[in-house]
């Protein structure tokens, strides 16, 4: 299998497992590229934390930094199942993550590519690159069905 289908489908698994516990499915993965070995993975758990802070980016983020024993990730990169929002964006600056791949855009939450647009923006401090639409069908219908599911 190569890299990226095992990091779109850890995303995946990552989704599955906090629908099952009642949450917003979405997850993110933090990646060394130079050995492609995932270094930390988490969901969302804002709902069952009652934290609106714990996000996936979030959570990895902190994950991700504990298992290196460092302050920044600086050279690393993230994956994450939806585009992150501005705190989570924000967040990624500040860690100083050299890529972002996301798999679906958030046209009403997202901070990246919609809303405030920060990867285009020229005040972060620290800049990133990042890429999108991968899976975004998948991704996407996910979200929907959870939504759905929840309207009932």
């Amino acid at each position: 299998m190569n890299s990226f289908k095992l990091y779109i489908d850890t995303l995946l698994k990552l989704c599955n497992q906090a629908i099952k516990i009642n949450e917003v499915p979405v997850g993110a993965i933090i990646v060394d590229p130079k050995s492609k070995k995932i270094i930390a993975k988490a969901h969302n758990l804002s709902i069952r934390n009652k934290d609106p802070l714990a996000h996936a980016e979030i959570l990895v983020i902190r994950k991700a930094l504990k298992s290196l024993n460092k302050k920044r990730l600086d050279g690393m990169d993230i994956y994450c199942s939806l585009e992150p929002c501005v705190m989570c964006t924000s967040a990624i600056a500040l860690s100083q993550l050299r890529n972002i791949y996301f798999c679906a855009e958030d046209k009403a939450s997202g901070g990246l590519v919609n809303g405030p647009k920060l990867g285009f923006s020229k005040y972060l401090k620290y800049k990133f690159s990042f890429y999108y639409g991968f899976e975004e069908n998948k991704f996407s219908k996910i979200l929907v069905d959870f939504f759905k599911q929840k309207r009932k």
